[in-house]
C-alpha cells in the first residue's frame, strides 16, 4: 500500500471515501454538501498527492483503481474512529474505576478527612484509592497544574491564581492542654495563657503559621519550650506535660475525646480558619476531579460558596 502524505487534508479523504461509496461525482457532491466542481477539484489534488488515478469514468460510473479499493475502506474506518473520538464525552464511573487520587493535606487533614473518605470509597468506589501528600513536600502549584495532585484541602491563602476553590467549613483556634491545667478553669484566661509554657507547631506552607505572629503581638515573650513541624504528636506530649498548644478546633475536640486533655477557645482574638478544597482550573471540567471534589463537599461542606 502506498503511504499517505502526512499533511493530506482530511476533507480530501472524505471525498475519496464518498466517491468510492457512491461511484458518481454528482451523488458524492450531494452527500458531502459540495459542488460537483469542488469534488472534481478534490479528486485532482488526491491524484496528484497519491500518484494514482483513483477513479476511472465508465458507463457504470466511476470505477475505482486497485489503490482506491485498498485504501478507501481503511480511510473510512479511520475517519469514523476520529468522529467517535471527537464526539465522545470523557466520563468517570466511580463504581468501576481503578483510579488513584492524590490529595494534598496536612496531618490534621488526614485525621479529619481520611476516615470518612476511606469509608465512602469502600462503599461507592471500591477500586479507587487515595494517596496523600504534604503541601510542603512538593511544589503544589506545579504538581496540581500537571495533574499529579488532584486536590488540596486546608487553609492555603496563597493558592489563588489559576485555581478554583470551595469553602468547606470555618473553624476557630483553641488552646489544648492536659486536664487539670491552670488554664482549664482560669477566670482570666489571657493571663493564664501568657504565664504558661507553650508547644508551637511550625506548619510551614499553610496559613496556620501566620497565627503565631498575631499571638506574639498580644502576648510578648511567650515561653516556647517545644517546636514541632506537625500536629500529630501534640496530644501525647500535652497529656504528660504542662505545655499549652494553639490548634484548630477540629483537632482540639478530637484530642479531648481520645486523650486526657481539655481545651477552651483561644484567649487571643484570632481570625477563623477557612478550610477550602482547591483544584487547578485546567481540571475544572474533568469528570473524575469533579466527582471527587463534589464528594468532599457533600461529606464535609458546612457552608456554600461559589467556585
Amino acid at each position: 500500500m502506498n503511504s499517505l502524505p502526512l499533511d493530506l487534508d482530511l476533507n480530501l479523504l472524505r471525498v475519496l471515501v464518498q466517491v468510492h461509496a457512491d461511484r458518481k461525482v454528482s451523488l458524492a457532491a450531494e452527500h458531502l454538501g459540495m459542488s460537483q466542481p469542488g469534488v472534481s477539484s478534490a479528486l485532482k489534488r488526491l491524484r496528484e498527492a497519491l500518484g494514482d488515478r483513483l477513479f476511472v469514468p465508465t458507463a457504470r460510473g466511476m470505477q475505482a483503481t486497485p489503490l482506491a479499493d485498498e485504501i478507501a475502506p481503511q480511510i473510512a474506518a479511520a475517519l469514523a474512529s476520529i468522529g467517535e473520538t471527537m464526539a465522545c464525552k470523557v466520563s468517570f464511573d466511580a463504581a468501576t474505576s481503578q483510579r488513584q487520587f492524590a490529595i494534598a493535606m496536612t496531618d490534621i487533614g488526614e485525621v479529619h478527612f481520611l476516615p470518612t473518605l476511606a469509608r465512602t470509597f469502600h462503599e461507592r468506589a471500591p477500586g479507587v484509592s487515595i494517596a496523600t501528600v504534604r503541601h510542603t513536600a512538593v511544589n503544589l502549584r506545579v504538581e496540581m497544574e500537571h495533574g499529579k495532585v488532584d486536590l488540596a484541602l486546608g487553609h492555603l491563602p496563597d493558592l489563588t491564581t489559576d485555581f478554583h476553590q470551595r469553602l468547606l467549613f470555618r473553624q476557630r483556634y483553641f488552646c489544648l492542654f492536659r486536664k487539670g491545667h491552670p488554664l482549664e478553669a482560669a477566670a482570666q484566661p489571657l493571663q493564664a495563657y501568657a504565664a504558661a509554657e507553650h508547644a508551637q507547631v511550625l506548619s510551614v506552607g499553610t496559613g496556620h503559621g501566620r497565627v503565631d505572629e498575631l499571638i506574639d503581638k498580644v502576648v510578648a515573650d511567650r515561653r516556647i519550650r517545644l517546636r514541632v513541624p506537625h500536629f500529630v504528636a501534640l496530644a501525647d506530649v500535652l497529656e504528660s506535660s504542662d505545655l499549652v498548644a494553639t490548634v484548630p478546633e477540629v483537632l482540639a475536640r478530637r484530642s479531648v475525646q481520645r486523650f486526657a486533655l481539655a481545651c477552651r477557645p483561644h484567649p487571643v482574638e484570632l481570625p477563623p480558619i477557612d478550610i477550602h478544597v482547591f483544584w487547578h482550573t485546567k481540571y475544572h471540567q474533568d469528570p473524575a476531579n469533579r466527582w471527587l471534589r463534589e464528594l468532599i463537599v457533600a461529606r464535609f461542606g458546612e457552608l456554600n460558596s461559589a467556585d
